[in-house]
């Protein structure tokens, strides 16, 4: 079956709701077996950045921060959304700063995935930043409380299988890595 016998035949879009960093809407399709009309719950985001930031001696810059959504503080990489009219780069150099006072003069995009594509339409840019180093205080927006810290790289595996990094978006951007720097293969 190809690509064209999965699409469903996209119709009206009704608006939803707006949330501020997101928006929500429902959209009217038609199933490509049946014809059978149904509705889908879509949440409309802008692109998203995160960066895996080494230091000149292989430290990993992390960030701790409260999520809501799971209701514990998190051990993550910077990043955060892109602004409209931002390129992507742009944004993964400005959250850097932002966040926790490092810049970089290597950039390299790792790969790009999309959060959740049943009801999502933005992708995620995972970076890696290249030799960084503390160039100023962060400069944290009016809701974040990050604390910094750092960790040799040789010690992410670790924190990513005893669950210390949870984050899914964060531990996709540690895959795209993993995938540059050796090939897939069967454990």
């Amino acid at each position: 079956m190809s690509d064209e016998d999965l699409a469903w035949r996209l119709g009206a879009r009704v608006p939803g709701h707006d949330y501020r960093i997101f928006t929500t809407h429902f959209r009217e399709a038609v199933h490509p077996g049946t014809g059978k009309a149904m509705r889908f719950s879509l949440i409309e985001a802008p692109d998203w950045v995160n960066v895996i930031a080494l230091t000149p001696d292989d430290q990993v810059v992390l960030i701790r921060q409260y999520r809501p959504g799971v209701d514990r503080v998190c051990l993550e990489i910077p990043g955060g959304m892109v602004d409209e009219g931002e390129d992507a780069l742009t944004a993964a150099a400005r959250e850097l700063l932002e966040e926790t006072g490092y810049t970089a003069p290597t950039w390299r995009l790792l790969g790009k995935v999309a959060p959740n594509p049943a009801i999502q339409n933005n992708l995620l840019h995972c970076y890696l930043a290249l030799d960084a180093v503390a160039t100023s205080s962060p400069r944290l927006e009016g809701n974040e409380v990050i604390s910094l810290e750092t960790r040799p790289l040789r010690e992410v595996q670790h924190l990513l299988r005893s669950g210390a990094i949870e984050h899914a978006l964060v531990v996709a951007a540690f895959g795209h890595l993993a995938m540059h720097s050796a090939p897939l293969c069967r454990p």
